[in-house]
């Protein structure tokens, strides 16, 4: 009788935990959840946000402000536990809802939105408690980056001389007593990477007298994607002692690394020729047969997605019920018939350091889609809907999709 109860007890617990981190995921307000920026530049930007416990003393928000302006914040609770995680999830909340609200009446200003929380949280904090806070405001339009930095680690910018460029903190940690705030402003012309994050990732513990901050420029220098920067760090600390969150940016140069491009017409026919093409394009780039298989695989599975849903227009609910029914081949024949749309795939093959990458890009001339379905998707990988979608992911160093949602760029390293 005993067990039982501690059973049910343990099923219940786990059960809220779920909960707990869910609320927490959906509190945290991600725009460009495996979406590229495509604006004056193609940026795509990463996330790393690994709690240490179910609830976690760090948070972050990623908002997409207009078309030229994104909006980047980090917050990190004074020690660990539920009080931490209240006060970080209180105050990005209260963050987003005041973004929402400047964006319905396009609004935004980033020192009204500093003023405000910091308002708003004063009374909430504890006499003896403060927070770390990273407002980062970035506009392409202008190559300019504004930024108020309360006792937050050092920003980490990458130019394109390869030199680290680092931009401390401008204001103390949050506290009750803290009103005045300073926002600075940096240019952003000729920077290729960003790195923000917590000091969970800095304080690490990597062997008796080193922190992770002894390693953690090197590494950033190294690394051309945010998988690159997540497997060093992680090769580098045997226990994780904190909360570990990190945005990775990196701003693509596509202009001096394509290798080819090419258009496909909107056929079966054509998915075999372009996949035929794609695969001799890879067998000149690399001696590699894994690398090539999986890039291959991913082309497969991206390409069909540009094809049939694209242009095509074939919804996953409709595409179930064909396949059900037997007659999905012969309904693709049928609807290509009148389809004139194009496929057209862009490759570009970028060297860093020792490392190749092969950046594939694919377009369709379809509707497109809501991208921030995807995270309905990737929480679930048994969901038969975008399990094509799953796979790529699984089998390459990132996918990426524009605004719209009919262009999808992957990256793997070759």
């Amino acid at each position: 009788m005993l067990l039982e109860k501690l059973k049910a007890k343990e099923e219940y617990n786990n059960y809220q935990e779920d909960l707990a981190f869910a609320k927490e995921l959906n509190i945290l307000r991600n725009d460009f959840y495996y979406k590229m920026i495509a604006a004056k530049n193609t940026e795509l930007v990463d996330f790393l946000y690994k709690p240490l416990d179910v609830v976690s003393g760090d948070a972050y928000t990623a908002r997409e402000i207009d078309k030229n302006r994104t909006f980047y914040l980090v917050v990190d609770g004074m020690g660990k536990g539920l009080s931490a995680s209240l006060t970080a999830m209180i105050m990005t909340s209260f963050i987003n809802h005041l973004i929402d609200k400047m964006k319905m009446y396009d609004s935004f200003s980033l020192d009204i939105l500093i003023q405000e929380s910091m308002e708003y949280m004063r009374p909430i904090l504890l006499e003896e408690e403060s927070v770390a806070i990273d407002y980062i405001l970035m506009d392409s339009a202008y190559s300019t980056m504004e930024y108020a930095k309360f006792a937050m680690p050092v920003m980490l910018l990458q130019n394109e001389n390869n030199e680290i460029i680092r931009i401390k903190s401008n204001n103390p940690p949050l506290s009750k007593y803290v009103t005045d705030y300073k926002i600075s402003t940096y240019k952003t012309n000729g920077i290729s990477k960003f790195l923000f994050y917590s000091d969970g990732v800095v304080e690490n513990t990597v062997d008796e007298d080193k922190t992770y901050a002894d390693f953690i420029e090197d590494d950033f220098l190294s690394s051309y994607t945010r998988e690159d920067l997540k497997n060093k760090l992680f090769q580098r600390i045997e226990t994780q002692e904190d909360d570990i969150t990190l945005i990775f940016i990196n701003i693509l140069d596509l202009k001096n690394t394509l290798i080819e491009t090419k258009s496909f017409n909107t056929s079966l026919h054509d998915v075999d020729i372009a996949s035929e093409w794609y695969s001799n394009l890879l067998e000149h780039v690399t001696t590699d047969v894994k690398s090539a298989y999986n890039a291959g695989l991913v082309f497969t599975e991206l390409y069909m997605n540009a094809y049939e849903h694209g242009n095509l227009g074939i919804t996953a609910f409709e595409k179930n019920s064909l396949l059900e029914n037997d007659i999905y081949f012969d309904t693709l024949l049928e609807k290509e018939k009148d389809c004139t749309k194009k496929i057209t795939v862009q490759v570009n093959k970028v060297k860093y350091g020792a490392d190749t990458y092969i950046i594939t890009q694919i377009s369709d001339e379809g509707e497109g889609f809501d991208t921030q379905l995807l995270s309905q998707i990737f929480r679930n990988s048994r969901t038969f809907n975008g399990r094509g979608v799953f796979v790529s992911r699984k089998n390459s160093w990132g996918i990426y999709y524009n605004q719209r949602g009919n262009s999808v760029l992957y990256l793997n390293k070759v």
